[in-house]
């Protein structure tokens, strides 16, 4: 164990003497095969760098530039540089985050058959154990923090957490350049509290994935997903963006809510999700067959929650397709349009609501009747008027049902649109 503080004071005590001086790059020499903590004091993260080029355009996006944690003064290695050690899975480093190194070969060892390693970096060290970020300037090189969070950071040096409460966010977090563009620091971003055997993954955002199940605790924050089931009945949280009226207190942990949470996607097992629906209109169902309420149903399913769905088909086809029924219900107006056919079957299609009795009438064939009738009118219509032995007002009667039996019989009652069997 390094001296007797805690935290960084406890890396910082050796550089006190020249001995623990010389012991330490000792230790640098041993570590070249080994994990090397560095802190990062730049990445390249687009075009806009001014490495970009001499390291290799994109190929060089996720190089970072470092300073050794475990050497006076910050002492650069080598030649200074990094790359991402995973290409298929990246958390790339925020400037003044520490991260691990490790020295492989690199792609001139096999050309030229030579010893040419070169280091890669491992994920972020969670210092603060925080989603958000975990920088750490240079304890050594008082300029590199601001004033207004010296004192954040001299409470490291007796073991505390530091806890930013006066929206300070003058820490340096971004590449030169801002490249990749900027980062802001908040005080708001709350990270997800983790239950047995969890696996969450979380972004710095207020975004994450956990993986988890039916679990219940002791804790004040508990999740409203395990009131049914038994434990372990697995559950997958897919979270973007957390409450809008977050609390400040960015320190105090957080569990999902679908009715607060931004957007989420829940696929369950045996949990009962206390989702509030934004209607609760099943009028176009019967009652035998109106489905189970979100919050009551207990089986698995998939919900989606945010303040808009958007599904959209580039190539081909939406199917919906459903054992029971499918339910539609809006708080306005629902619009179906297309620049084709749209067809209705089904044993029995109601218009109007569910207790619909009246049937269509066949247009068509309706109308070729009707005409057949409005001609015949027409014709028993000419012969009263022409009828001698007829008096009074006949003739003129016959004459305006003539007329009306015209106007009936050139006026198109047919839908250009709808068509029934």
């Amino acid at each position: 164990m390094i001296g007797s503080k805690f935290g960084f004071a406890g890396i910082n005590q050796p550089y006190k003497s020249d001995s623990s001086i010389s012991a330490i790059n000792r230790q640098i020499g041993n570590l070249s095969n080994k994990l090397i903590p560095a802190r990062v004091v730049d990445i390249i993260l687009d075009e806009t760098h001014p490495d970009f080029e001499s390291f290799g355009e994109w190929n060089s996006i996720g190089i970072i530039k470092y300073e050794l944690i475990l050497s006076p003064e910050g002492e650069r290695f080598g030649q200074n540089i990094a790359k991402p050690l995973l290409a298929n899975s990246k958390t790339l480093p925020l400037k003044n985050e520490i991260v691990f190194l490790i020295s492989l070969p690199d792609t001139n060892s096999l050309n030229n058959l030579t010893d040419n390693e070169i280091f890669y970096y491992l994920n972020v060290v969670s210092l603060w154990n925080h989603p958000h970020h975990n920088a750490f300037p240079n304890p050594l090189n008082n300029s590199t923090i601001p004033e207004s969070q010296k004192k954040d950071y001299r409470s490291i040096e007796i073991g505390n957490v530091r806890r930013v409460t006066d929206n300070s966010t003058e820490i340096n977090l971004n590449a030169t350049n801002n490249s990749g563009g900027k980062f802001i620091e908040r005080i708001d971003i709350h990270p997800i509290l983790p239950f047995t055997g969890d696996n969450i993954f979380e972004g710095r955002f207020g975004n994450s994935i956990r993986l988890g199940s039916t679990i219940k605790s002791n804790s004040l924050y508990q999740n409203n997903w395990s009131t049914t089931g038994q434990e372990g009945d697995p559950i997958t949280i897919i979270r973007n963006g957390q409450p809008l009226n977050s609390p400040d207190e960015g320190w105090l942990p957080t569990v999902e809510n679908i009715n607060n949470d931004l957007s989420s996607i829940y696929l369950t097992t045996t949990q009962r999700i206390p989702i509030n629906v934004s209607s609760k209109n099943y009028s176009g169902i019967s009652a035998d067959q109106i489905p189970a309420y979100p919050i009551s149903y207990k089986e698995n399913q998939i919900i989606l929650n945010s303040g808009r769905i958007l599904f959209n088909s580039t190539t081909d086809s939406i199917l919906l397709s459903s054992q029971k029924v499918i339910s539609i219900s809006a708080n306005e107006d629902i619009g179906i349009s297309t620049r084709k056919n749209i067809t209705l079957t089904g044993d029995l299609i109601k218009l109007g609501g569910i207790n619909a009795g009246e049937s269509l009438l066949l247009g068509d064939s309706f109308i070729r009747q009707f005409t057949v009738l409005l001609e015949t009118m027409n014709l028993l219509c000419d012969a009263l008027v022409a009828e001698p032995a007829l008096k009074g007002g006949t003739p003129a009667a016959a004459s305006q049902l003539k007329t009306i039996t015209n106007l009936i019989k050139n006026k198109n009652y047919l839908s250009r649109f709808s068509k029934t069997l």
